[in-house]
């Protein structure tokens, strides 16, 4: 669990961030990972896939990469963040080669500037905006459901419950170019995103979206998605963009 906060520019918003995972109620290894840094405004949500094979170290390959770019005081841009990304996709790669090993990680990062959000993914790890108690889906998932879904073969009611709606078709680690897809979206004052793995997404309901405190909002949907599934890993990132108060 971590807290933090930073002020945007212009500084027109305070934002503050929660993050939670948790191993769920059936695997034995917790192979996602989180990165909350609101200090430099800069998040991520991995989702190791590979078990023993080393899942685990994927995801945590992508946290050691954004660790490297936030730990200088130059500013970040948006396409530091995707270079440190790929780096991390060169690491898995190397080390999946050094041990004959098969480890990826599907991924969801956003970095905040200037009012704006910037996200990038690979793979079914997704991002929602928060807006007057509604959810909205930032990014489209990389996997065999959804390319069922966009061909018409497949409702969205039904994807969820496809016995593949766990295969992804981009992920890093699994090729020399990452493919990561991106998005930027204005952020309003009041706004909130959403950064999870498929852990929490497959569980979410239209009224999680709450405007409750955002350290009890990360509880209350942690606890939905462990009793509502909690077959697999469970993480998140709550990022709340609120109004400073006038003095």
């Amino acid at each position: 669990m971590s807290f933090g906060r930073f002020v945007a520019a212009p500084t027109s918003a305070t934002i503050t961030s929660v993050a939670r995972s948790h191993v769920g109620l059936v695997r034995i290894i917790n192979e996602d990972r989180v990165f909350d840094c609101p200090d430099r405004g800069v998040w991520a949500v991995a989702d190791g896939m590979g078990g023993h094979a080393g899942g685990d170290l994927a995801a945590q390959a992508v946290i050691d990469r954004l660790r490297l770019l936030t730990a200088g005081e130059g500013m970040i841009r948006f396409t530091d963040m995707l270079v440190a990304l790929g780096q991390a996709n060169g690491d898995i790669r190397q080390r999946n080669e050094r041990f004959g090993a098969a480890a990826g990680t599907t991924v969801v990062a956003a970095m905040i500037q200037d009012g704006t959000a910037h996200v990038a993914w690979a793979g079914d790890s997704r991002a929602y905006r928060l807006r007057g108690g509604g959810l909205e889906l930032l990014t489209r998932d990389h996997s065999v459901v959804q390319e069922l879904v966009d061909a018409g073969l497949l409702t969205p009611d039904r994807a969820e419950r496809h016995p593949q709606s766990h295969v992804v078709t981009r992920a890093l680690g699994v090729d020399d170019d990452p493919r990561l897809q991106t998005v930027s979206i204005r952020l309003l004052p009041g706004d909130r995103l959403l950064l999870c793995s498929d852990g929490l997404s497959r569980s979410l309901a239209a009224g999680d979206a709450d405007s409750e405190a955002i350290d009890r909002l990360a509880d209350r949907m942690l606890a939905n998605a462990l009793a509502r599934d909690g077959s697999d890993n469970v993480s998140l990132i709550l990022i709340d963009c609120r109004p400073l108060k006038s003095r």
